[in-house]
């Protein structure tokens, strides 16, 4: 073998091992590359009690029960199917029902025993980019300025939201 041929199968050797290595991780993280689940995951999957998992959606309107020394049981919802989360702490100001909420904890016969709750902005906040893709796109629409969901537009799915105010709430964003 000469020289540049040494060179190459060492190369492609590298690659290769590495590319082996990327789909081998990306295979044992398949189910775990995920920011929440919805009840309606938690139903379809079939998660067994005991397993620790983030369940994220809107708290059930009429659901939240205040309870003694900070405990706390309210519903989680995706608007298919419905999951009751006990917590026991201080929730996070924005804790409301029919707000956008994730709840991390172990699900156990009865829902989920949450060990952290985190609250989620309004859908009307998006960062710049996103503002600027759909405006792009034509999606744009001017009750987005205004700080108004638009009437016509479905309501968003529950997901991770970014900390970045609208447009219109600050003049400009900023990150």
């Amino acid at each position: 073998m000469t020289r540049k041929q040494r060179r190459f199968a060492l190369i492609a050797g590298g690659v290769a091992v590495l590319a082996v290595a990327v789909g081998l991780v990306l295979n044992a993280l398949t189910d775990s590359i995920v920011f929440f689940n919805s009840p309606t995951d938690v139903v379809e999957k079939k998660v067994q009690p005991g397993t620790r998992l983030r369940i994220g959606g809107l708290v059930a309107p009429g659901s939240v029960e205040l309870g003694e020394n900070l405990a706390v049981r309210f519903q989680v919802t995706d608007g298919a199917n419905t999951i009751a989360v006990a917590y026991k702490g201080i929730l996070p100001d924005l804790f409301r029902e029919g707000q956008g909420v994730i709840a991390e904890g172990v699900l156990d016969g009865s829902g989920v025993k949450a060990d952290s709750v985190l609250a989620k902005h309004d859908e009307k906040y998006m960062p710049r980019e996103v503002a600027d893709a759909l405006k792009k796109q034509g999606h744009w629409q001017a009750d987005y300025d205004k700080g108004k969901a638009p009437a016509a537009a479905p309501a968003a799915a529950p997901g991770p939201q970014s900390s970045v105010a609208t447009p219109a709430a600050t003049g400009a964003a900023t990150r």
